[in-house]
């Protein structure tokens, strides 16, 4: 398993390998200190693991660590050229204050995608654990186990990098989750689709 920690640098521009007979798919988990993504390919119903790993950023001003998503992540696109992103939405905390840090950062991730045309769905985890585990008040050990079974993994991934790599797959399975009911763009309220 390819696991990385990426700190910022300048990134080549690479040529697109020719890849008709699948969907790559980059799956990103949001973090202000540490951001996770995953890669994976979709051949029809069979899914494939390419990558993944974890952003740290580093102890420094928002603005730099912003930097550190949006360059790091940039990296990983020109790297492994994904055909679609799908991204966690943020989970509204009670502290206002943090989810404010992790809507930036989610945002710097978007940014990311959108700059290199990329298209972008957003999954609640809800919706993510729900498409992977089976149940949307899944505990993180439960989506890590998981994802290694789903892709046939050598280890666990770290929790980070699981979470991106449950939300790639709740994106390749159309975001299907709650009984193979097409959840892409809805949100969860007391247990309903709105």
């Amino acid at each position: 398993m390819d696991t990385k920690v990426l700190s910022p640098k300048p990134a080549a521009t690479l040529a697109q390998p020719n890849r008709a007979a699948f969907t790559r798919i980059l799956g990103i988990d949001p973090g202000l200190r540490v951001t996770g993504y995953g890669l994976l390919d979709r051949a029809g119903h069979d899914l494939v693991y390419v990558s993944s790993g974890v952003i740290r950023t580093p102890d420094a001003a928002l603005p730099e660590r912003l930097k550190a998503i949006l360059d790091c992540l940039s990296q990983v696109i020109l790297q492994h050229h994904p055909d679609q992103v799908a991204v966690e939405q943020v989970f509204v905390n009670v502290n206002p204050s943090s989810t404010l840090l992790l809507g930036q950062a989610r945002g710097a991730a978007i940014c990311a995608a959108v700059a290199c045309h990329l298209p972008v769905s957003e999954y609640t985890a809800l919706q993510v654990k729900q498409a992977v585990v089976g149940q949307g008040h899944a505990r993180k050990e439960q989506v890590q186990r998981m994802v290694r079974r789903l892709l046939a993994l050598p280890s666990e991934p770290s929790s980070d990098a699981a979470d991106a790599l449950a939300c790639a797959i709740c994106h390749a399975h159309g975001g299907q989750g709650l009984g193979g009911l097409a959840t892409a763009g809805y949100r969860m309220r007391a247990g309903r689709l709105i």
